[in-house]
């Protein structure tokens, strides 16, 4: 269902937001090509001196079924971008070196992925580290002289040669048989094997060229959690003092709790080689609900972080917080700054003076930029349009990627002064340069209750006001999410309008982005405010817009929105005249046996099944597929631990036992998403067919 990462939902303001005009004649309507055509931009990082931006653009390699990346930087101010990196193995993230002469990134060229550095003034990259394991992710050591790299190592190993030889050995075995003692025994796309993600220090020697490689100081030795968290944790969980001193970083030491608790922590550790055995000390010992993304404030006397309030409830709020710091640790207790500030907050940085937090939050139907006064908590809207990504800040400039229903993301700036956005690249203009998209317009009605919901509709590419046209009802997953005013590479809205459909999106009950009450309202209530949401949503679409067929209508969704077209075929069964279920839940009792991430059903239904019985079957779909009429497109992957694949194979059992027409597109390689080039346009052109069969006029 909904994974854990902290991302923000949308903007203020209830206005009309037309897209991009549509191209001439000559255009062609956007489609499934285009889509996986698309370059992709993203982790942008700005340079010390502010005057220069990097980042990671990918491309998709169609011969070899795969995105490969590759570094580019680009003016702050604007002007053609340059391509840093061209090798085909791919790298990625990009940090700049204190002085801005030169760029660490991530590469797999050397056969493993290990840390390179590449000057920027000219000549060829070379490779800091060379370890026997994968370095998953690194970050800079305030002065540039050490790295903090996590690699995967069996956690009662002392060395990291220990876990290569282990697994070594377990390559040479001739079973492939595995003991589990406690869960987790697999998680979103991964069975365990026992390791962990550790976080170690690559001494500064390392750096120099021609030094002798010595052993990495083990940071979380013992400490028994991951680090970063699994499975959707990166970098931004860990940061080091400003004194370069210590490393503050995530973790959740659960233990056999492990898959109900969400009790991820900050904790400190030394990072000098002769204090790299000391146990990791906890920093936020009295929450124990999420504690995350530590940043120092730019003179390292305050540690900004977000926070939750409420265990085990991975949707609540993300609050920030503001821990005072001295030489070696805290000088005094936390303080929460946005209690009364009704947003989730998502990225968070420090302006370089530290009078300003930057950050993103979602804001009715965007991912809006914010100011936040770091001694009031007050929050001021900078930018409200869009997906605002990754913001960066120097004195003068804030950098930031962004992306709407109609474009794909592009850096933009903007002053820290205020003022217009500015648009810096444009990755993908010549591929944008033939293609119409549908125009696109934020509405509202009165949903459950009479309270105001939200949604997007997106009219058919060459849009003829005479005309009427079918319908693509997307719901979408979570279900604390939302469907809003972004470019997505899985569920993107102008596939259908390219196709000749109107796309209707409605952020029901439960959706993030319109304050925590509205995002609370959905556990608990899985089928109810939910359905009334959706179809008070689309009488009020068809009502309101003559060009709506609404007797040629199909309903979508993944995740959780493919666990409500479940529950619509069983409880709204005469409105649609097809559905597509993606990855969603069929029967709630045998999801909780099976998923991995217990917190989430125990706290949307109330507990563990055996004390939720009631609730849970009270909006089980597997109740009522006796009144399932509708025909239905299944699709699922045998990856997907979340929702496991015998979900959709008990959902496609019920449609073919009760002679409803029906298919079951099966990818055996995929996880909860659908993510190779190849396997995406399958899903399009199988999903679009399902629609063309029963959406004919």
């Amino acid at each position: 269902m909904r994974h854990p990462a902290p991302r923000a939902a949308l903007l203020a303001g209830l206005l009309i937001v037309l897209a991009l005009p549509m191209a001439a004649a000559e255009t062609h309507p956007f489609n499934a090509q285009d889509l996986i055509g698309m370059a992709r931009l993203s982790d942008p990082q700005i340079s010390p001196d502010g005057s220069m931006v990097a980042y990671v653009l990918r491309t998709t390699d169609l011969d070899a079924d795969r995105g490969r990346t590759d570094l580019w930087m680009v003016p702050v101010a604007g002007g053609t971008p340059r391509r840093l990196t061209t090798d085909p193995a791919g790298d990625h993230s990009p940090r700049w070196s204190p002085d801005g002469e030169s760029l660490f990134f991530l590469s797999s060229r050397s056969g493993s992925s290990q840390v390179w550095r590449l000057p920027l003034a000219g000549g060829e990259s070379r490779q800091v580290t060379d370890l026997p394991l994968d370095v998953t992710g690194f970050v800079l050591s305030p002065d540039g002289t050490r790295l903090a790299v996590t690699l995967e190592v069996f956690p009662d190993c002392e060395t990291i040669q220990c876990t290569v030889d282990k697994l070594k050995a377990e390559e040479t075995s001739k079973t492939n048989a595995r003991l589990y003692d406690q869960l987790f025994v697999r998680h979103w796309d991964t069975w365990k094997d026992g390791r962990l993600s550790a976080l170690f220090v690559v001494p500064s020697s390392d750096l120099e060229p021609g030094a002798e490689a010595a052993e990495p100081v083990a940071v979380t030795q013992g400490l028994g959690g991951d680090v970063p968290s699994k499975p959707f944790g990166g970098t931004e969980e860990i940061a080091w003092t400003r004194n370069g001193e210590g490393l503050v970083f995530t973790a959740r030491v659960a233990r056999a709790e492990e898959p109900w608790s969400t009790d991820f922590d900050l904790w400190l550790a030394p990072a000098d080689r002769e204090a790299g055995s000391a146990t990791p000390v906890k920093l936020t010992t009295e929450n124990r609900a999420w504690d995350t993304q530590p940043v120092f404030s730019p003179d390292g006397k305050t540690l900004a972080y977000l926070a939750m309030a409420r265990p085990t409830f991975e949707a609540d709020r993300f609050r920030i917080v503001l821990m005072p710091w001295g030489e070696s640790g805290p000088a005094g207790p936390p303080k929460v700054l946005t209690e009364a500030w009704d947003r989730s907050v998502g990225a968070l940085v420090w302006a370089p003076d530290g009078k300003t937090l930057y950050v993103t939050a979602g804001n009715i139907g965007n991912v809006a930029l914010f100011a936040v006064s770091p001694e009031t908590g007050e929050a001021r809207e900078l930018v409200g349009e869009g997906h605002v990504r990754s913001p960066q800040v120097s004195e003068e400039t804030i950098v930031f990627g962004r992306d709407t229903l109609s474009s794909p993301v592009d850096l933009w700036s903007i002053a820290v002064a205020g003022g217009e956005p500015v648009r810096i690249t444009e990755v993908n203009a010549e591929r944008l340069a033939g293609i119409g998209f549908g125009e696109y317009e934020q509405i509202s009605f009165p949903g459950w209750n009479d309270e105001t919901v939200y949604g997007y509709l997106v009219k058919p590419v060459g849009f003829d006001p005479v005309k009427r046209y079918p319908i693509a009802f997307l719901i979408h997953g979570g279900p604390q999410g939302s469907f809003g005013n972004d470019f997505h590479y899985r569920w993107n809205p102008q596939v259908y309008a390219g196709a000749g459909y109107a796309a209707v999106m409605i952020d029901f009950h439960g959706s993030t982005g319109y304050g925590q009450a509205f995002t609370d309202s959905i556990s608990g209530d899985w089928g109810g405010k939910p359905l009334v949401d959706l179809q008070k949503g689309l009488a009020a679409a068809v009502e309101r817009y003559p060009f709506l067929d609404g007797e040629r209508v199909c309903a979508l969704g993944a995740s959780y929105g493919g666990y409500m077209i479940n529950w619509i075929a069983g409880n709204w069964p005469d409105r649609f005249d097809c559905l597509v279920n993606h990855d969603g839940v069929f029967d709630v009792r045998s999801m909780y046996f099976s998923t991995e991430e217990l917190w989430f059903p125990e706290w949307e239904f109330g507990g563990p099944y055996w004390k939720a019985k009631e609730l849970s079957e009270k909006f089980n779909p597997v109740n009522y597929v006796e009144q399932w009429k509708t025909p239905m497109l299944v699709v699922h992957g045998a990856l997907d631990y979340r929702v496991p694949e015998t979900q959709g194979l008990g959902a496609f059992t019920a449609l073919q036992r009760q002679g409803i027409p029906s298919r079951f597109l099966h990818f055996p390689e995929e996880n909860h998403w659908v993510l190779s080039p190849a396997n995406s346009q399958l899903w399009h052109d199988t999903v679009l067919d399902w629609l063309g069969r029963w959406l004919a006029p």
